[in-house]
């Protein structure tokens, strides 16, 4: 119990508001704030306090957030070394990938090799996935982002460029050469949310060309970013492989100077030599070679 209160301390302090660290937890946000409560109540402390309507942590709320952390980190890691304990035959890998197709001939690989193994994708954009990393929510993670942490092993997985995605009924959809940025300003642009790498090298792209896009649109997945191409909300900047075939979906080549978004494999290195971890490096390096 005191380390669930310890989780609902440190996820509010770190996210700024309760409603985002139930989300985070996966709990409602009377349980959060209960948990908060309970912990101040038990210590006689203070951890929050509220200012014009808005949470704030306190200083013994701020003295006491890296001890927090810490712990917290400590107890992910023991959990995951628990997880993978035993014969390399049983056991869960974690995958946090922005691009599971990039990972699925891997995973396939793997599966065959290792049938007992369970594997769990989790998604987000490449921010999410170097974190969920480093704080052990994932054991292995793709990212788009060149992290020069020395902690992590990286092994590049591909690199490809970015292309324009419409609708089959679209006016682009019609051009037969590739797509000048220009045309980009008259249009309504659907991107990903901040931190995504797919986004960021749009949004240089585009300002490199002087280029402003007539609405912004954004949404915070992949999927449903596609759905709404595929509705004729407007269009949207893919990687090239990412666009999958779809009869309402036309793929573009884009004109001018047309960055490549690259995809890297992360893991901790002093966790590349674990049980389930290895083998998942070595056909990663195989595939690559």
């Amino acid at each position: 119990m005191f380390v669930t209160q310890l989780k609902s301390f440190f996820w509010v302090a770190r996210l700024g508001s309760i409603t985002q660290a139930a989300r985070q937890l996966g709990l409602s946000q009377p349980t959060v704030t209960a948990q908060i409560k309970s912990l101040e109540e038990l210590y006689e402390v203070e951890l929050f306090a509220r200012q014009s309507g808005r949470l704030a942590i306190t200083d013994a709320g701020l003295k006491l957030l890296p001890q927090v952390e810490q712990l917290l980190l400590q107890a992910a890691q023991i959990e995951s070394s628990l997880g993978q304990s035993g014969t390399v035959q049983q056991g869960q890998l974690r995958i946090g990938a922005t691009a599971p197709y990039y990972v699925l001939d891997i995973i396939q690989r793997y599966q065959a090799a290792l049938p007992l193994v369970d594997i769990s994708i989790q998604s987000g954009n490449s921010r999410q996935m170097i974190q969920a990393l480093a704080e052990y929510q994932v054991d292995l993670a793709t990212s788009s982002h060149l992290d020069s942490d020395p902690r992590l092993l990286r092994i590049e997985l591909g690199r490809d460029p970015l292309a324009l995605v419409v609708h089959a009924q679209h006016p682009l959809a019609r051009f037969t050469h590739p797509i000048p940025l220009k045309e980009l300003a008259s249009e309504t642009l659907i991107l990903r949310e901040h931190g995504s790498m797919t986004r960021l090298l749009t949004e240089q792209m585009l300002a490199a060309a002087q280029v402003t896009p007539r609405k912004i649109l954004e949404i915070a997945s992949r999927e449903s970013i596609r759905e709404a191409v595929i509705r004729n909300m407007g269009v949207s900047v893919f990687a090239r492989h990412e666009a999958s075939t779809h009869p309402d979906l036309v793929v573009l080549d884009l004109a001018d100077d047309v960055p490549t978004l690259p995809e890297y494999l992360y893991c901790l290195r002093e966790r590349r030599d674990a049980q389930l971890i290895e083998p998942f490096l070595q056909m990663a390096q195989s595939l690559r070679s």
